[in-house]
């Protein structure tokens, strides 16, 4: 299933086209797109025994992140052997680097972001795990039942107040408005021949930037959840920001970074692609 915010609403996508959820279940489930993470179960057994109606063409511009009110936003550094590497550090081994984006950056998979004046604005695709059941201490065997789907995330990085303090304020910097693009819906797992191994990459201006597979995790979303969950509760709709791999214009020589007018396009295999314009503060 791939299910989308389409304007707002809750929305099955089948066949290039959108199927409202609260028309074609008679009001059993609402239009809030984050709701339905709380009857996550439910909703997935009635939509696929559903007679669904046929669904109506929407505008790709309509579409909003999947998961717009996460009440978690967790994040994950250095989560690939060659980023690690090209940010200076030695790869994790036990643990997993760990920070959260305030859930005030979400946005949906298209639109203009605004740069910072002055700032060394950067990019880093990353594979977006949702949370669909409570998940508090369960073991890595049995991490994935606990997870919805799948989407595409950017986690758009200010590395000039990343690195403003000692240690660097990674939640900060990477939690600006419109740092946190997901979307452009979520795919359940059921979807994917192997949900722990597909490309995803990015493009500035049609240059590729960034290309790896989420097999290079160094820690899978599998072991992911069950060391997050080992601390904390993960709640429906939570999101996980599961690393980036290498390519990110902090590891370039000479270093680069995102500039007025460019369009970037971060994509995974099997479930879509975003498209952020970034703009001026000026322009803004």
């Amino acid at each position: 299933m791939r299910i989308a915010n389409v304007a707002g609403r809750l929305a099955l996508i089948t066949g290039g086209t959108a199927v409202d959820v609260e028309t074609a279940s008679a009001g059993r489930f609402g239009p809030d797109p984050q709701g339905v993470y709380a009857r996550w179960d439910e909703f997935t057994a009635w939509a696929r025994e559903a007679d669904l109606p046929a669904g109506e063409p929407f505008d790709a511009d309509d579409l909003g992140s999947p998961v717009p009110a996460p009440r978690q936003v967790l994040a994950i550094g250095l989560n690939y052997r060659e980023h690690a590497a090209e940010s200076g550090y030695a790869a994790p081994a036990a643990e997993p680097p760990v920070f959260t984006k305030f859930s005030s950056c979400i946005t949906g998979p298209y639109g203009e972001v605004v740069l910072p004046p002055g700032g060394h604005t950067d990019w880093e695709v990353e594979l977006v795990a949702v949370i669909g059941r409570r998940a508090y201490q369960v073991s890595e065997a049995d991490a994935l039942s606990h997870v919805a789907g799948y989407t595409v995330g950017q986690d758009i990085s200010e590395r000039i107040l990343q690195t403003a303090a000692t240690p660097p304020q990674f939640s900060l910097a990477k939690s600006l408005p419109g740092f946190g693009p997901v979307g452009p819906w979520l795919v359940t797992l059921d979807e994917f021949d192997d949900p722990n191994d597909l490309e995803l990459g990015c493009a500035i201006d049609g240059e590729q930037v960034q290309l790896g597979r989420t097999s290079g995790l160094i820690f899978s979303v599998p072991a992911l959840v069950s060391k997050l969950s080992a601390s904390i509760p993960l709640l429906p709709g939570d999101l996980i920001f599961t690393g980036t791999p290498s390519g990110v214009g902090l590891g370039r020589e000479p270093q680069r970074w995102l500039r007025d007018g460019e369009e970037l396009v971060s994509r995974i295999e099997g479930i879509g692609e975003l498209r952020q314009r970034f703009v001026s503060a000026k322009e803004a």
